[in-house]
């Protein structure tokens, strides 16, 4: 290269300019002469594909800011159209809910009707049709344009068909605002129609609707302003991207499109507010420009560069032809040399006095040492441990005298920096070209890993082994069809010996077979009944046998498995039981002493019980007879009120009996008679029975009954019996009390309630009594325990029993006035029946009427 002589030269030049100068003249004479005159060869070349790639990138950037600026003016004029179109959809609506507001207000008749839209249809062409539809779905008045198809059109005093219209009435009548509909599909030649249905609001009712139907082809051509349908094809589309109204352009043929970039069709799209994505307005701008095919500047500087690129290419043919062979043969070098350094075996070449030639990289990666420091070594070699020098010497001399083992042999081998390895050597010959052996190849593996995994293995094989030996389970597998014993521990074999008669014993016995299910004969197999689902998914079987020969019961436990051969066996596990069962027959046993002892303190409770109940129907009866008979000696009863009082007292007669019954099959802890009952019929019949007890102790009662309570699922009489006992012992706590007349009253409240067992009715009785003591509260709802002189203790125990066992729940608490007990109030609620109990007992809803005195 030429260079400037010190007396020519100005000035020094700067660092940041002789550093990369003198870099390339260095990397430039460091080439051979033949990658020299490669490169010069190149150098034309480059520059003209370099200018050529300028050209190229200088028209692509003007094509695209020409697009571009295309794009944002298509843009803006899209978004102006739909503007124009939106405002004229709006005021349409405006129009219609004006004339759905005077409908809702009364004000417009159906000729008046016809007339406005008579009106708005010859003037507003896109509107094509308005129809009145009342909130029967039936057409009250219809205008349609002349335009219109007959398919189309709607006939006053016919019903809405069924179809995307009645889809749409059914969204405005639940949403009470305007709806649009997206446009459907055209019968016949019929254009399709977008429709808007307002609402109608008679007095905060719905009334139906204003339909509005418009032509989507005059909503384009009318609304569309007239400058963009110039410049533009603007379309209407659906959300299926169906054409509407407009002609769109043809689609490009490929066949035409020299150059794979040739820009594609400048169009944009913009949803139809307010109708939405149903309604979609696109653009596509016409073609004005001849693109890329037109460019004959850009075609003649190409075939320029071609042709020049195509004289500088043969210039330098016959340098590369020259450079072939090297090439080759440095090539099969390289991938020579990479195929030893990518293997992983280490390789070690041997003359025929054991003097080594040649070592891979991964033979110096093994040990640590370089191959500068192994080739040309005698043994001993330094990866050597000192403590195997003799037993190594004589391996290498069994290597060198042609005993060498076929499998190889295993050989510790020392590392650099000290540590050792396992290694296998495979030992073979080395012949030349000519057939003559020249020393030994020697082939070295790191086995450290495999020899690790392997004792792990043998470790949690001992491990597992000492699991299942030391099981207090016998456990036997033997393969399907054989009388071979696959495993057995050491309880199967202390039990059965080392046969499989045991385990066949075991299954023959216990019979667990997996039984054929009822999906269909393709879920079994056809021999000897084994399923067919996969094994992983298959489920073990259990069952309880007695071996007269061991003299004990086992749980016998099967499952089908994968032998590690890939055959089907069936693994066998049986657990000894007979403590077990033992125990179980003791328990039995003892149970049945309980349920005898049980059966007598049941008898004493229902006595108990039955005394207690009878009580109250049987006072009854006794102030019916004596009012009777104080009235019959007075001679102020009539034949009415007599027979009144008799069907009265043989109807708490009866009362008694129902209660006999119902509490002797409650002690026997069965289920109460439960129907579906209602709740005002049921609490009326207990507000009868207990106000004679209650005006007997001059006490008031007041109730009060939520209305239109639902039905609960209750034995009648239990229930009633409830509250007739709170009632009554209310009254006793006011009678304790001494309370005056103007504070002797009893409340019963029935109200529904929310608790986290669901929805209740909850039954509450108020008194005005002193209340109950702590420790009293503690102890209140427990048998035979009472705070009256002549009582049982078996009433509110019951109380909550018969409660309980309608899955309700029953509490007592006092009534405070700052400090002082003003009162006690006992409360239960019953859950409200459920669905499936409505078909229960369909009778019980009818309850029997009863005089009332």
């Amino acid at each position: 290269m030429e260079t400037t002589s010190p007396e020519t030269t100005p000035a020094p030049e700067p660092s940041a300019i002789a550093a990369p100068a003198r870099w390339w003249r260095k990397w430039w004479r460091s080439l051979s002469p033949t990658r020299q005159d490669r490169f010069a060869a190149l150098a034309p070349l480059a520059a003209v594909m370099m200018f050529l790639a300028a050209i190229v990138a200088a028209f692509w950037y003007l094509r695209a800011e020409e697009a571009e600026r295309e794009q944002e003016a298509l843009r803006r004029d899209v978004e102006y159209a739909q503007q124009r179109v939106r405002l004229r959809l709006l005021e349409r609506q405006e129009q219609l809910m004006r004339i759905a507001r005077d409908i809702s207000n009364q004000e417009l008749e159906r000729a008046e009707f016809v007339n406005r839209a008579e009106a708005l249809i010859s003037q507003y062409p896109e509107l094509q049709a308005i129809t009145w539809i009342d909130e029967r779905r039936k057409i009250r008045a219809s205008h349609a344009a002349p335009t219109l198809s007959s398919q189309q059109l709607r006939v006053a005093g016919e019903l809405l068909k069924p179809g995307e219209t009645a889809d749409t009435y059914g969204l405005a009548r639940d949403l009470q605002q305007p709806v649009y509909a997206q446009p459907a599909a055209a019968k016949g030649d019929a254009s399709p129609l977008l429709q808007l249905q307002v609402p109608l609001n008679n007095q905060g009712k719905f009334a139906g609707v204003v339909l509005g139907e418009y032509s989507i082809d005059s909503l384009l051509r009318y609304g569309t302003p007239t400058e963009v349908l110039a410049r533009y094809a603007v379309t209407l589309m659906d959300a299926r991207n169906q054409v509407l109204a407009g002609t769109p352009l043809p689609p490009r043929n490929p066949a035409t499109q020299l150059l794979p970039w040739t820009p594609k069709a400048n169009e944009y799209e913009v949803p139809v507010s307010p109708v939405g994505n149903g309604l979609v307005l696109r653009a596509q701008a016409y073609r004005t420009s001849l693109g890329v095919v037109g460019s004959g500047l850009f075609w003649l500087v190409g075939t320029l560069s071609a042709m020049t690129a195509w004289m500088l290419i043969a210039t330098w043919r016959h340098t590369r032809r020259r450079m072939q062979a090297q090439q080759a043969l440095v090539a099969e070098t390289n991938f020579r040399r990479a195929m030893e350094n990518s293997i992983l075996t280490g390789m070690r070449a041997l003359d025929m006095e054991g003097r080594i030639t040649y070592v891979n990289a991964a033979l110096c990666q093994m040990t640590g040492w370089s191959e500068a420091e192994l080739v040309g070594l005698k043994p001993p070699y330094p990866y050597w441990p000192k403590e195997d020098h003799e037993s190594l010497h004589a391996k290498l001399r069994d290597e060198l005298s042609g005993r060498s083992v076929t499998g190889g042999f295993q050989v510790r081998v020392q590392r650099k920096n000290g540590t050792l390895f396992d290694a296998r050597l495979y030992v073979s010959p080395l012949i030349d070209a000519h057939g003559q052996q020249t020393g030994w190849m020697t082939s070295m593996t790191d086995i450290t890993e495999p020899n690790r995994v392997r004792q792990q293995l043998t470790a949690a094989h001992e491990r597992f082994t000492i699991v299942l030996e030391s099981l207090d389970a016998s456990v036997s597998v033997a393969p399907l069809g054989s009388e071979e014993l696959l495993f057995a521990n050491k309880l199967y074999r202390q039990w059965f010996g080392s046969q499989t008669a045991g385990h066949l014993q075991l299954v023959a016995q216990a019979g667990v077979l997996p039984v054929a299910s009822n999906s269909g004969v393709d879920d079994e197999d056809g021999l000897m009944g084994l399923p067919t689902d996969p094994l992983t998914s298959a489920r073990s079987e259990n069952a309880e046998i007695y071996l007269p020969d061991l003299g004990k019961w086992l749980e016998v436990r099967s499952r089908y498995l994968n032998w590690v051969d890939g055959r089907l066996a069936q693994m066998v596990i049986a657990t000894d039981i007979t403590p077990r069962r033992l125990a179980e027959e003791q328990a039995e046993r003892q149970a049945e002493r309980a349920q005898s002892v049980s059966r007598l303190i049941t008898m004493g409770e229902m006595a108990s019980s039955v005394a207690h109940e009878l009580n109250q129907p049987l006072t009854a009866i006794n102030n019916y007879c004596s009012g009777m008979v104080s009235r019959i000696q007075s001679g102020q009863i009539t034949e009415e009120a007599l027979l009144s009082a008799l069907q009265k007292t043989a109807h708490q007669a009866q009362r008694a009996g129902q209660i006999i019954q119902r509490i002797r099959a409650f002690v026997k802890k069965s289920e109460p008679n439960r129907t579906l009952a209602d709740v005002h019929s049921m609490v009326s019949e207990a507000v009868e029975l207990a106000d004679i007890e209650l005006r007997r102790h001059n006490v008031r009662l007041t109730h009060y009954i939520a209305a239109r309570l639902p039905p609960v699922m209750a034995d009648t009489i239990l229930i009633e019996q409830v509250l007739v006992n709170l009632m009554k012992n209310g009254a006793e706590s006011i009678q304790h009390a001494q309370r005056p007349p103007s504070g002797r009253s009893v409340e019963l409240r029935v109200v529904p309630k929310h608790t986290e067992e669901g929805e209740v009715v909850e039954f509450s009785v108020q008194d005005t009594g002193k209340g109950l003591a702590p420790e009293v509260l503690e102890r209140l709802f427990e048998a035979f325990f009472s705070t009256k002189q002549e009582g049982m203790g078996m009433g509110l125990n019951l109380c909550r029993s018969i409660v309980e066992s309608h899955q309700g729940r029953m509490q007592a608490q006092n009534i405070y006035n700052g400090t002082e007990v003003v009162g006690c109030r006992f409360s239960f609620w019953l859950p409200l029946a459920k669905p499936a109990d409505d078909t229960t007992n369909s009778v019980a809803n009818e309850q029997t009427p009863r005089t009332i005195a």
